[in-house]
């Protein structure tokens, strides 16, 4: 017993002075970096204002939620905060400016968290169908796994195609040097990662896991999420020559032997400097690497902070 209090005492201090640096540097550091005072006018349109005809795939810095569609996941008060992840339904963040989505499935089309499992698929598709009729030339990346432990839901491609097809972005590696406005009227570039069955090929109205990477950590100390997440993203091939997508996420998360399990208390940790993680990309000499930024509980700064930065690129400005 006196051994496991004295893991968590010690545990306490490891946290508490990882947060102590991230508040340090960005204290001694700053948050400024090239676009960071830009604030769109309409985070809803916020493609469409920066300019169809001007914004490449490949310049842009895609803000993205983790586990997006986790807002209503579980029993409320009891499960759900050992698994939410986001507090906005997928059409919300949609409107707030997030362009990824990390859908995870079971067999049964549910979206789930591990084991526990929320609203249909179809409640999903119809967020994103509400917000693409109601915009003209917002693309978003919607990444679909079938989560760890659980089979793929049957007949999956073929379901999604009939619901989302005349939106689908086929997969070509050509799409990464093309404009916004190239691509238009389609507008969904569609990542399906199964467990089993086989990854999408060249040519289908999907793309594979192959076009969509990360080096998560399982971590809840947020330094040590930092500077990895810096280490890998350094370690990458500029955006504008790479062709697939490369994700960082803003997040660390709960562990089983902390006394803080929830999610949000312990993403927190981080959540707030996401523009000091910008800022440092650019002092380290990776901010050209930077492609898709995720975070839980997505908010309106989250969002600027990667419009901004996609808008010094469309402009030239880095």
């Amino acid at each position: 017993m006196g051994s496991l209090f004295s893991k968590q005492v010690e545990r306490r201090k490891n946290i508490k002075a990882e947060k102590k640096t991230l508040c340090d540097l960005n204290e001694n550091c700053g948050e400024t970096y090239p676009g960071s005072d830009y604030r769109p006018a309409d985070r809803k349109n916020w493609m469409a204002g920066l300019g169809v005809d001007k914004v490449h795939i490949n310049k842009i810095v895609w803000p993205g939620t983790h586990d997006s569609a986790t807002n209503k996941i579980g029993i409320p008060f009891i499960t759900r905060p050992f698994a939410q992840c986001q507090s906005l339904s997928v059409y919300q963040q949609l409107v707030k400016g997030t362009r990824v989505l990390d859908i995870r499935v079971n067999e049964n089309r549910r979206v789930c968290h591990g084991i526990l499992t929320t609203y249909g698929i179809d409640v999903v598709i119809g967020d994103i169908k509400k917000f693409l009729s109601e915009t003209q030339s917002e693309v978003i990346i919607l990444e679909i796994r079938t989560e760890f432990g659980h089979q793929d839901p049957p007949e999956f491609e073929k379901y999604i195609e009939e619901q989302l097809g005349e939106y689908l972005i086929h997969q070509d590696e050509h799409v990464f040097g093309k404009t916004i406005a190239e691509l238009l009227p389609k507008r969904i570039i569609c990542v399906w990662k199964p467990n089993k069955s086989p990854r999408p090929q060249s040519g289908s109205p999907f793309w594979n896991a192959g076009h969509l990477k990360d080096n998560w950590i399982d971590t809840d100390l947020p330094s040590t999420k930092f500077d990895s997440n810096l280490k890998h993203l350094s370690e990458q091939a500029p955006a504008s020559s790479r062709k697939f997508f490369y994700r960082v996420e803003n997040t660390v998360t709960p562990q089983p032997d902390n006394p803080i399990v929830c999610v949000k208390p312990v993403t927190n940790r981080i959540h707030g400097y996401a523009r000091l993680f910008i800022a440092q990309c650019f002092t380290k000499g990776c901010a050209d690497r930077l492609q898709i930024f995720s975070t839980d509980f997505i908010d309106e700064d989250f969002v600027d902070a990667c419009v901004g930065l996609t808008q010094a690129r469309v402009e030239g400005a880095c």
